[in-house]
């Protein structure tokens, strides 16, 4: 079996696919940074050359990726960076000075508060490491931030009241918005994830105390923020009347299961409707059909964001839509694509946003630092995890010792020497003079689910440790 010093191999028919997210890999080497006894960040933590501050979203999707780095680039430092900032009320900040370790405030985020989804990143990360240990270390600071996080932002209403600079969408069209729609869905995420993370540690008060947490957050979404005539979720005002614009912001209650199967429908369709967000690259942070909409992008008026893409591809696979997310994926890493190999003679890169429209990077005329290129916290998100999890199409977790395959039609592809802590495992289809088949190699049993879309169920067989291969027409 291949050295875990690896990084997993990927097969795919476009190798195209296959070179950039190779080639990530060999970009972030230049990305992982040192700590210092000033700054007091990890001694090994991910972030650009040139950055002079660590940002927590930023920190936060990037773990989604690192999971898969075989442990070269590790993920829990990312978030151990905020973590170990933790101030005595439970407040954990934006950013931090990468000189001095301070946090950065800002005149329109004066509390440098920034999305809730620790939880979430700890959940993932528990289903690719299984280390339950480090669940137990981190519930007491995700319970204090959850505290500060409430005393400080949600109001008698049940809502959360933040700044628009802290939902990471800072010139979009919300002017008016006084209780956001995803930081609220957020925060429901971030409390369903940590009565999860609760329920794995066998505590039953934390699991109730979050879930109730979550309820009482996915209520009042559902009945105040949801507008029925539209199909989608909407900021609220102060006055809590709803402010009628079509940003991205409304899909995060996919991935939380706010919406129920029928309102779910309707703002997929949205994502599959040119004139809302299907466009050529999904998905535009602003909706087509807004007045302020931009072919260019101009920042959060109409630009692909990697990371928007991905929670949405997150939420599609939550309502089981497995085949679209796969085939926006593609759309999203072929647009990323054109702009690593452009036409003629010009130099090549991957950027932090993209045109919805048309190929290239989005533009905000007036800001020449939008958007950065080479910014591996978006790029990493589309060229590794999407490619895994969305365009091979797996779904692995390492305490349920469970890899689910979710595949369209059989092709050569599949993933090598993926190391998931104690285990190692090879998963690759190929065609043999006998028809179509999977081989397998890994050091510990599985159950491997092979999910055909569109064929009849899914099919479960337990994988020995070792090697073996099956036959797909025979399962």
């Amino acid at each position: 079996m291949a050295s875990k010093k690896e990084f997993p191999t990927v097969h795919f028919y476009d190798q195209d696919f296959v070179d950039i997210y190779e080639q990530t890999w060999a970009w972030i080497e230049d990305y992982w940074q040192k700590g210092t006894s000033k700054n007091g960040f990890e001694s090994r933590y991910f972030n650009a050359p040139d950055a002079d501050r660590i940002n927590q979203l930023d920190a936060v999707f990037s773990s989604f990726f690192l999971v898969y780095s075989n442990r070269n680039y590790p993920a829990e430092p990312q978030l151990d960076n905020f973590y170990g900032k933790q101030e005595a009320d439970g407040a954990i900040r934006g950013e931090y000075s990468v000189s001095t370790g301070k946090p950065i405030f800002s005149d329109d985020n004066p509390e440098g508060v920034a999305p809730p989804l620790f939880a979430w990143a700890e959940y993932n990360m528990y289903h690719k490491a299984g280390n339950k240990k480090r669940i137990k270390e981190v519930m007491p600071v995700l319970e204090r931030h959850f505290e500060w996080l409430e005393s400080t932002f949600k109001d008698d209403t049940g809502l959360f009241h933040v700044p628009l600079s802290a939902t990471g969408m800072p010139n979009a069209p919300r002017e008016e918005m006084y209780y956001p729609v995803d930081f609220n869905t957020q925060a429901a995420l971030n409390a369903a994830r940590m009565a999860e993370l609760g329920h794995v540690l066998n505590d039953k008060d934390i699991e109730f105390r979050y879930r109730r947490q979550y309820f009482s957050l996915k209520t009042r979404i559902n009945q105040l923020m949801w507008n029925d005539e539209d199909g989608i979720y909407y900021d609220l005002d102060q006055n809590r009347e709803q402010l009628p614009v079509k940003t991205v912001a409304t899909f995060w209650p996919l991935i939380t299961d706010i919406p129920n199967e029928a309102r779910a429908s309707r703002l997929i369709a949205h994502l599959k409707d040119p004139e809302s967000f299907g466009t050529e690259n999904p998905f535009p942070s602003l909706a087509v059909s807004e007045p302020t909409f931009s072919e260019d992008g101009e920042g959060w008026r109409g630009s692909v964001f990697p990371h928007f893409t991905f929670m949405i591809l997150k939420g599609l696979e939550q309502q089981h839509e497995w085949e679209a997310a796969r085939e926006f994926a593609i759309r999203h890493l072929y647009n990323m694509l054109d702009t690593l190999h452009p036409e003629g003679d010009r130099r090549g890169t991957v950027w932090e946003a993209y045109r919805p429209m048309r190929e290239g990077q989005a533009v905000w005329e007036g800001n020449e630092e939008f958007p950065r290129a080479m910014h591996l916290p978006e790029v990493g998100l589309s060229t590794i995890a999407l490619m895994i999890e969305n365009v091979v199409g797996l779904e692995v977790s390492l305490p349920r010792k469970t890899v689910r395959w979710v595949v369209p039609t059989l092709e050569i592809m599949g993933i090598e020497n993926l190391n998931l802590r104690r285990n190692t495992i090879t998963i690759l289809s190929q065609k043999s003079g006998r028809g179509w088949e999977i081989r397998h190699e890994s050091e510990k049993l599985y159950y491997f689910t092979l999910d055909r879309l569109g064929s009849k169920q899914p099919k479960t067989l337990p994988i020995p440790s070792g090697k073996c291969s099956m036959l797909v027409d025979k399962i």
